[in-house]
């Protein structure tokens, strides 16, 4: 994994003034959305939109994603090969039920990169997931495509076709979430998590935030510019978590220089597991700006 994406922020593809300043609020990723906040008599404006705001703004190191309307509407394939041709990072497949879904889709991005002399696989996808039967083919779903950088759960949609509802404890999704990240764990990729949609509530967000950290999601789904801050905050490592890190990748290294297989620190065993997740940590703190060190130079 390469690359931050603690945050995701949803941008109505119709709205012109977010569509041209939504990177100065600092989220990892912006998804553009053709789909849900986009009424049927807005479509093709939208993607118009979409298309310009891909091609002539700078959004500089921001990750641009568009969630696309499916191909079973009129409006998919226009917007695969109007995403594509803009040269947008990621096209995002809602509502993704198998992996047959992930092929039709990455047969049409195929078909435009040849045709416009696009290095084949350049554009990358992403999938929703969005209904039980999503959740049951997490893994093949994960799995479809080496253009897959990630998997995303779609709450909403979840909770109505389980007859249920949003709870603010979050048990109702906590089977989805799971199947979820082991699934984008099992295939190497990203996993997002959902939105909180009230946005008033800074509380019980920051436990969401804090709880699907636990589970092991690389990140989450905002819809407010003023959700970005906290969940950013949580999944950046501490100065504590990168100090321990950092003894870590020292009495690794001084075991080295003894010429010992055994690893100890402050009188514990260090396995693999710990030296993995060290890494991690350093990684992520490099990437966030926030330790700047190469793991070798530790002084």
């Amino acid at each position: 994994m390469d690359r931050l994406r603690r945050t995701m922020m949803f941008v109505p593809g119709n709205n012109p003034g977010m569509l041209r300043d939504a990177y100065i609020y600092g989220a990892d990723c912006l998804m553009f959305d053709l789909e849900d906040s986009v009424a049927l008599t807005e479509k093709d404006a939208a993607r118009f939109l979409v298309y310009n705001a891909v091609r002539t703004v700078d959004y500089g190191n921001t990750e641009v994603v568009v969630r696309i309307n499916g191909l079973d509407t009129p409006f998919g394939k226009s917007d695969i090969e109007a995403m594509v041709i803009a040269g947008v990072d990621v096209i995002r497949l809602p509502k993704t039920e198998t992996k047959q879904d992930i092929l039709d889709v990455e047969a049409v991005i195929d078909e435009v990169e040849k045709k416009i002399g696009k290095e084949l696989g350049s554009t990358k996808m992403m999938a929703a997931i969005e209904g039980p039967l999503g959740v049951f083919n997490a893994y093949d779903i994960a799995t479809a495509s080496d253009r897959l950088i990630g998997i995303a759960l779609g709450a909403e949609d979840f909770v109505t076709n389980m007859k249920t509802k949003r709870y603010l404890d979050g048990m109702e999704l906590f089977a989805a979430r799971s199947q979820i990240v082991l699934a984008a764990r099992a295939a190497g990729i990203y996993a997002l998590d959902t939105v909180f949609s009230d946005v008033d509530n800074e509380e019980g967000f920051r436990k969401e935030v804090e709880f699907i950290k636990q589970l092991g999601f690389d990140g989450k789904s905002v819809i407010n510019p003023r959700q970005i801050g906290p969940v950013n905050e949580i999944y950046t490592p501490t100065e504590k978590e990168i100090s321990k890190a950092l003894d870590v990748k020292r009495a690794i290294k001084e075991a080295e220089e003894k010429g010992s297989g055994v690893i100890s620190l402050n009188g514990k065993m260090i396995d693999k597991p710990i030296v993995d997740r060290a890494d991690r940590v350093l990684h992520l703190a490099m990437a966030a700006g926030v330790y700047k060190e190469e793991f070798g130079d530790e002084k």
